[in-house]
């Protein structure tokens, strides 16, 4: 039976691998190209402007920021897509009905974005390469902190998915509410720069902690506790998954 199953994983990561490699000027490219625009624009033109930022040049602090903007987008992205097309196209239907436990139907389909988004900020980071030298300050944090956020985005694409009627519902999330608090998440400057009101209030924002903590990785610095960073992104991939094996359990916008 642990056969049965292990073999039900790999054949949905191995499709959720294949789904997006073969469209890899799709899926990887446009990423790289639009990172590089920020290193270009806001680390090397008005980066020259700013000066240092927490003690590091303006450039080397924003690269683990945009690193991790890379990443969450594209574990997002990757399960959405493709965890809605299943549905649309009604061969979800076949898996749910296969004699599987509905764990194995989630880690599938969300290791696929773990590794698409992983793979991003891979490329991300090689062509930050050419920006900035990069070194790492802490590599058990850094692979730590990066894996769970990938986590925590895919099962939140996933269940992103799972409620959508069109293709059109699957963009609300990204656009309204993930790209503000990616914004707004630290990725551009540091949290202690703000008014104490305004330090209180971002810290409402969950990628907050998952930017810091992967700045620390690289650098060693950060603006909230990596202890805190760590249960904030321990507690989000629980909830998250209780969530989805809810909903796929139940059926909910998956059985008509």
């Amino acid at each position: 039976m642990h056969q049965l199953y292990w073999t039900a994983f790999t054949s949905l990561l191995t499709k959720e691998i294949s789904r997006f490699s073969r469209i890899w000027v799709q899926t990887l490219v446009p990423p790289a190209i639009t990172m590089t625009l920020y290193f270009v624009i806001f680390g090397h033109l008005i980066g020259s402007r700013i000066g240092e930022m927490g003690g590091f040049s303006y450039m080397e602090y924003i690269v683990p920021g945009l690193i991790m903007m890379s990443v969450i987008t594209n574990s997002y992205s990757n399960v959405a897509s493709s965890f809605f097309s299943s549905k649309f196209q009604k061969s979800i239907e076949e898996v749910l009905v296969a004699p599987i436990p509905n764990y194995i139907i989630i880690l599938g389909f969300v290791m696929g974005g773990v590794v698409r988004g992983l793979l991003v900020g891979i490329i991300v980071t090689g062509v930050s390469l050419f920006f900035v030298d990069l070194s790492i300050y802490h590599w058990g944090i850094l692979l730590i902190t990066v894996l769970m956020t990938s986590i925590v985005f895919a099962l939140g694409g996933l269940i992103n998915a799972v409620y959508a009627r069109t293709f059109d519902d699957i963009s609300i999330i990204p656009t309204f509410v993930l790209t503000p608090l990616t914004y707004l998440g630290g990725v551009f400057y540091s949290v202690s720069l703000l008014s104490e009101f305004w330090q209180s209030v971002s810290k409402i924002n969950p990628i907050i902690y998952m930017v810091n903590a992967f700045r620390y990785g690289f650098l060693g610095v950060s603006d909230v506790s990596i202890g805190v960073s760590f249960t904030v992104l321990g507690g989000f991939v629980v909830v998250l998954y209780a969530i989805a094996h809810y909903l796929i359990k139940a059926g909910i916008g998956l059985r008509s």
